[in-house]
């Protein structure tokens, strides 16, 4: 396997993610890299043909449900608080200029 990078490919992946590598961070990228790369190479020769797609590890499925209030608003409650009530809400003072 072993996955050679090129600095033309550290080079360009560092101005693609806005990055200055010193010379060693970039010779540690390659290498990092190129690790990265034959771990996908092990993974590609598995034999997955039995092995159904999925999106997410764990089964997925929707829960729908009525949307039913059963505490209600609060609305009276919370107009308790207004320091002055008009037309069943907060009177405030006028802020446009």
């Amino acid at each position: 396997m072993n996955n050679i990078i090129s600095d033309e490919t550290i080079e360009y992946v560092g101005i693609l993610a806005k990055l200055e590598l010193s010379e060693e961070e970039k010779e540690q990228a390659k290498k990092d890299m190129g690790e990265m790369l034959d771990y996908i190479d092990q993974l590609n020769e598995l034999d997955t043909s039995a092995v159904e797609p999925m999106s997410h590890v764990f089964p997925v499925a929707n829960v729908f449900r009525e949307d039913v209030v059963t505490n209600g608003d609060g609305h009276e409650k919370t107009l308790e608080n207004a320091p002055v009530e008009k037309d069943g809400g907060f009177e405030v003072p006028k802020t446009i200029i």
